[in-house]
């Protein structure tokens, strides 16, 4: 039986290059999404899986949409398979 596993670590890339692609730290994003650096840092190395709060959040401090995050993530795990 098929079960589709959402990657942590292709979720923690994306970020990770949404925050880089704004010219942010991971300090300046945590502070703009009001979560811990260190939070968005195990995040980021694919340690923890962000919940939708904490990733609309992000994308909210990214001026991005979520869903152009999560279609990033989309296409990575499709690459991935």
């Amino acid at each position: 039986m098929f079960e589709p596993q959402l990657d942590p670590i292709i979720v923690g890339q994306v970020i990770a290059k949404f925050r880089v692609s704004k010219g942010m730290t991971q300090e300046v994003l945590s502070g703009f999404a009001d979560i811990a650096r260190g939070h968005l840092a195990m995040i980021e190395r694919g340690e923890r899986k962000p919940t939708m709060e904490t990733l609309y959040r992000i994308s909210r401090a990214l001026d991005v949409k979520m869903s152009t995050i999560v279609l990033d993530i989309e296409k990575e795990l499709e690459q991935k398979e």
